[in-house]
Parts: C-alpha cells; sequence; structure tokens
C-alpha cells in the first residue's frame, strides 16, 4: 500500500516516457526504462559545462521515492552509512591476496600485471565492497526442500569462496581496463599514466591477459560449473560489448536501445553475474539469486550512466582521465543520443564524425541547450530504484549484520547516482 500511494503521489507531478528494451538470454532479461519528468519539477537553470546553462529537472525523484519506502520500513529512520567502512578489513586482505595473485616469473610482466593493484592507485574497489556486502546481506537461514530442515549461517569456508568471487571480480575488471586503454589509445588511469602510455600497447594487452589467465585459475578452484559458466559468459560479454561499441551501423551508434545492450554487456554483466554467484556459493534459491542479480545489474547501469554524465560535467582532475573522451573517440552515449532526440540536425553532425575540434564544440552547444544531461541523470536514477527494489525482495531476517549490509547496499545506489567523480 505505501509504495502504490507514494507511486500515484509521483505521478500526478510526473510524465514518464516509456521505451522498452529487451534482451532474452540464460542470464535474464535486460529491461530498462526511460523517464521525462515534466515541466512542474522544474528548477532554476544551472550551469552544466563551458559555462553553458541546462534547465536542471527534479532527476531523482523516482528513486527518492523508493528510498523513503525502503527507510519507511525499518522501524526507525537511520543516517545513510558508510558501505566502503563495513568491510574495509576485509578489502585490505583482498588487497594483498590480490598483490600476490598478480606475481609473474618475468620481473617485466609482474610489473605491468601488479600497476592497477598498488596502494594508491587501487580506486575504491567498488565491485569487491558490493559483492562482500551482497554476501553479507545474504547470510541468512536457508530452507532446504528435500529434508524440510533450516540450515543456520554461512560456513568460514563459503565466506571464504564469496572473497574469492570479489577478488576474481577486480582481476577482470582491472583486465578489462588495461585492454579498454589500448583500444582507446588512453594515456591517463586513475589520475595517473595508464598502462600502455607508460610501457607500451603490447605488454598492456598481455597484463590483461595474464589478470584473465589468473582470474581463471581462481576461479577453477570453486568447482562450481554454474559460477565458473557465470564468470566466463561476463568476459564473453566484454568482448561482445567492445565489439559493439567498435562496429556499430549508422544507425546503431545513434539507437538508445543498442546503447543500453552495449553498456550492460561492457559494464553490468560483471557486477550482475558477479552478485547472482554470491548469492548461489551462500546456497540461496534461484529466485533469491535472481534478485541478487537484479540488483547488481541495475547498480551497474546507473553506475555508467552517472558515468557517462561526468565525461561531460567532470574534469579531467576529478574523474582521473581525460573529460571528453567518449565523444573525441566518436563513442555516442545517452546524454547526446537523448539530445539527438530533440535536435534532430545534430544527427547529421554525429554522422559526419567529430574530427575537427569546432565539431565537438557544436555537439556540446546542442547538448547544453537539450535535457540530455538531465534525462540521463534521471534514467539512472530510475536504475537505482530498481537496485532498492531487488533488495526489498529479499527474504526479511531479524539478523543486524544482515540488515546492516542491506541498508549499505541501500545507500549505496545513493552514492552512485549523486557522485560527482
Amino acid at each position: 500500500m505505501p509504495l502504490r500511494w507514494a507511486m500515484r503521489n509521483l505521478c500526478s507531478k510526473t510524465r514518464f516516457y516509456r521505451g522498452g528494451v529487451t534482451a532474452d538470454g540464460d542470464l535474464g532479461i535486460l529491461s530498462m526504462t526511460h523517464s521525462y519528468i515534466s515541466s512542474s519539477c522544474r528548477k532554476p537553470p544551472s550551469k552544466v559545462f563551458d559555462g553553458r546553462e541546462s534547465h536542471c529537472y527534479h532527476s531523482n525523484a523516482f528513486h527518492d521515492v523508493r528510498y523513503q519506502i525502503h527507510q519507511e520500513r525499518s522501524s526507525v529512520v537511520e543516517e545513510p552509512l558508510d558501505p566502503f567502512s563495513l568491510v574495509a578489513d576485509e578489502l585490505l586482505i583482498l588487497a594483498n591476496r590480490l598483490q600476490s595473485m598478480v606475481v609473474a616469473e618475468v620481473p617485466k610482466l609482474a610489473s605491468a600485471a601488479e600497476y592497477f593493484f598498488k596502494m594508491g592507485v587501487e580506486g575504491k574497489r567498488f565491485r569487491p565492497t558490493v559483492l562482500l556486502l551482497m554476501a553479507s546481506a545474504l547470510d541468512m537461514p536457508i530452507p532446504n526442500s528435500t529434508t524440510g530442515t533450516v540450515l543456520h549461517g554461512i560456513p568460514k569456508e563459503t565466506r571464504a569462496r564469496q572473497q574469492c568471487i570479489a577478488e576474481i571480480t577486480e582481476m577482470i575488471h582491472v583486465a578489462s581496463l588495461l585492454h579498454d586503454d589500448v583500444l582507446d589509445d588512453a594515456d591517463t588511469r586513475r589520475g595517473i599514466g595508464s598502462l600502455n602510455f607508460v610501457m607500451g600497447n603490447k605488454l598492456a594487452v598481455l597484463a590483461g591477459d595474464f589478470l584473465l589467465s589468473r582470474a581463471c585459475v581462481a576461479l577453477a578452484s570453486l568447482k562450481n560449473t554454474e559460477v565458473v559458466s557465470l564468470l566466463a559468459t561476463v568476459v564473453e560479454h566484454l568482448v561482445t560489448g567492445e565489439t559493439m561499441q567498435m562496429t556499430p551501423t549508422s544507425d546503431q551508434r545513434c539507437s538508445m536501445e543498442y546503447y543500453l545492450q552495449k553498456t550492460f554487456y561492457k559494464t553490468a554483466s560483471l557486477i550482475s553475474n558477479s552478485c547472482k554467484a554470491i548469492a548461489l556459493l551462500a546456497g540461496q534459491t534461484a529466485e533469491v539469486s535472481m534478485f541478487a542479480y537484479d540488483y547488481g545489474r541495475n547498480l551497474g547501469l546507473a553506475h555508467q550512466l552517472i558515468d557517462d554524465v561526468l565525461d561531460f560535467t567532470g574534469t579531467s582532475a576529478s574523474l582521473g582521465k581525460g573529460s571528453l573522451s567518449d565523444i573525441r573517440h566518436g563513442i555516442l552515449t545517452a546524454p547526446i543520443l537523448y539530445a539527438i532526440e530533440e535536435f534532430p540536425q545534430l544527427r547529421a553532425l554525429v554522422d559526419r564524425g567529430f574530427d575537427n575540434p569546432s565539431e565537438i564544440d557544436l555537439a556540446l552547444d546542442y547538448l547544453g541547450r537539450s535535457q540530455g544531461i538531465q534525462r540521463t541523470r534521471e534514467l539512472a536514477a530510475e536504475h537505482a530504484s530498481l537496485a532498492v527494489e531487488a533488495i526489498d525482495s529479499f527474504p526479511e531476517s531479524d539478523d543486524e549484520d544482515v540488515r546492516l549490509s542491506r541498508r549499505a547496499l541501500v545507500d549505496l545506489t545513493q552514492i552512485v547516482i549523486t557522485r560527482t567523480k
């Protein structure tokens, strides 16, 4: 009842534009919904980038409702958590293990492989944090359908296997960054020189391959064919998504459906399938495992959509890489695709390419006059709300640690859509 009331209240002030994208597959259905907040929610104009002004709409309305409902379901409204601090000790152990796992016989390869695992350039460990919190969120009694008994608690060896999934996921992620930087001819990553810029393309590619091989060895040690299949599919998706980005037709390049499918393959597949692997290793049911998958999928999509916004609104210093990097490489993301819907003449400019800097400036001018930035934020907020819904769908638990971890996973959705770097 509270959800239905809240949605009616929201929809009375909101007009939604809905366009479905569906990709049926063995790993679930990718379904997205676009939202457009009506002019009744407008705020005064605010600066977007390069001194240009753009009308700011109430982008987080949909997610705020879901977030508020989640808070109201708790006995008390609590302050947001720092999700990273809850698993800080495990993250430190994970960091040390990762450094030991990427040791190679050839010094040059070892130096390359550990490049982004060294202290100071390891990033926030976003994906391992999500996975460790997911493991704690699913640490609850499991019904045994054959005997009717209930199993209480997750054994220590299960937690160790889940930690292994976090390590594997991080190695796959870093390997994909190394390969992407070669393909994009990038010169910075995480605020320092990219590996290909420092050591050359060949060594960067080999270092990425080496990390994938180490991830495969760790994955095989789990001796769980379903989990192996999930993570192997992730690698296939990474390759598929990158190929889609490199070889689109003119129509595909300007298609929101194509963009969202590519985005799922390149970014959201890893976190969604890893979340599902965590649930499977915990012995959870297929239904609960799919809720974990849905959380990861929607969080991953929201994260990438905000990345696409920040590529236009952020700075090189805050992002740790060059801003406007996508459009400079001719890659169209959600903000530009939404701008094309409002200004069809932008399509002709896109088809010509962006070899001339003045053409990039013209495209940015169209973007600044459009609602592309805000509509992308709205879409990210919708996916964040779907991630919260997935957590709320987990079986109820009175365990304090379980509830705390679920709160942290919910708070992560807010962190993702409000971040500035």
